[in-house]
């Protein structure tokens, strides 16, 4: 069997663990070419459901110049390379799963992903969460959510380096340099001193925490109505994941981490909660959705149980992928169940690192929450690459 081995030599310090051996191997991009037949549960999936999905994405790309890079892997090819496809994929009639699945068999071949060395991977949840609030503060509603700071620069490093490409960094300018934003501890102190607008004001500082570790949301008002929040920029420091934290403390074991457990710690520990929030220095600011949402780092409108984040180093945003996972049951007690689907690459973040990992987008509500909480799971996926892309590159 032919092999498309793509080594990303990158910088990735800040992925290493003071544990993690000085002669580790850097992440490797391996794609192995399969069928549909090796796809467990292919025939049984909505493919209409998957299609409306990836068709936002054909939008984005022809918007692109017809050599631009789809990926910062080659495998992805150019917007050209995806052209034909897309407009097969504009003729299909909505809803109709039979021509659906035609189209993504007729247009695509899959290719396993793997990191060189095995296909399984971790896989994680997340959700639109909603909150309450209000437009103005209140002995209530007293947890400002921030827009975009005026002075936040984000720079991207490809521009000055190709061995920086598709890495960026983000600060403030002072006396002429680039210095690091402030942290979480500093911004929840007040440091912003008018830096930002005030979006909203919420009654609750775990849940305006979790809101940004999740990217987007709602809050419903006092004043009557709802408003949807999307990311907008992040200060630039590192994402900590602070369930590691109290594992290390002893609060929590491994196995019994999940948003659950975390946020009711934090609940039960009100004069530790800000310290043990603050050891996560990454800080989310956003902006107001008035169109369909949440959007994620794609640019496009995120779809319950079909919108994935992934690591954009190794899966270009847009790609159909069949995911293979286990995934919890709808509520506490329900047996976990098996999940195989067509979704689309359309996000990212912080804490999904690696060639074989994944976030899936559960959408809103309590049976969300709970999926995507507790979702801490092994998984596979292949991803479809257009046919003529794959005989371009050696087929």
């Amino acid at each position: 069997m032919r092999r498309i081995l793509l080594v990303l030599t990158l910088a990735l310090a800040a992925c290493e663990t003071p544990e993690a051996p000085p002669e580790e191997a850097e992440p490797a991009l391996t794609l192995e070419p399969i069928g549909f037949a090796d796809l467990a549960g292919w025939a049984a999936d909505d493919h209409a459901a998957a299609l409306a999905t990836f068709l936002p994405g054909c939008a984005r790309w022809a918007k692109k110049d017809p050599t631009a890079a789809i990926g910062r892997a080659p495998a992805y090819g150019t917007a050209a390379d995806w052209a034909a496809v897309c407009e097969a994929a504009e003729a299909v009639a909505l809803g109709d799963r039979t021509a659906a699945r035609a189209f993504f068999e007729t247009w695509f071949e899959p290719w396993r992903v793997t990191d060189g060395d095995g296909a399984t991977g971790l896989f994680t949840g997340y959700y639109e969460p909603t909150l309450d609030g209000g437009l103005t503060p209140s002995a209530v509603n007293d947890v400002p959510l921030f827009g975009r700071p005026d002075d936040l620069v984000t720079v991207d490093l490809g521009a000055f380096a190709e061995d920086l490409a598709g890495r960026t960094v983000a600060g403030r300018v002072e006396e002429a340099a680039l210095v690091p934003y402030e942290d979480r501890a500093a911004i929840t102190a007040s440091a912003l001193d008018g830096r930002a607008a005030v979006l909203v004001w919420v009654d609750d500082p775990i849940d305006a925490f979790f809101l940004q570790i999740q990217g987007s949301g709602r809050v419903r008002l006092a004043e009557g109505g709802e408003l949807r929040l999307g990311y907008a920029a992040q200060n630039g420091r590192s994402y900590y994941a602070i369930g590691r934290a109290l594992v290390e403390r002893g609060e929590l074991t491994k196995d019994a981490v999940s948003l659950q457990t975390i946020r009711a710690w934090l609940e039960a520990h009100p004069d530790e909660a800000d310290a043990v929030m603050n050891l996560n220095g990454s800080y989310v600011f956003f902006r107001v959705l008035d169109g369909p949402g949440p959007v994620g780092a794609f640019g496009v409108a995120l779809t319950p149980g079909r919108s994935l984040a992934v690591d954009r180093r190794f899966v270009a945003l847009g790609v159909p992928l069949w995911l293979d996972v286990t995934v919890p049951g709808p509520a506490e007690g329900v047996p976990d169940e098996s999940l195989r689907r067509l979704v689309v690459a359309q996000d990212t973040g912080g804490a999904i690192k690696g060639v074989v990992r994944g976030d899936l987008f559960w959408g809103g509500g309590a049976e969300a929450e709970w999926r995507a909480g507790t979702m801490k799971h092994d998984g596979t996926y292949a991803v479809l690459l257009p046919k003529a892309l794959v005989v371009a590159t050696g087929d």
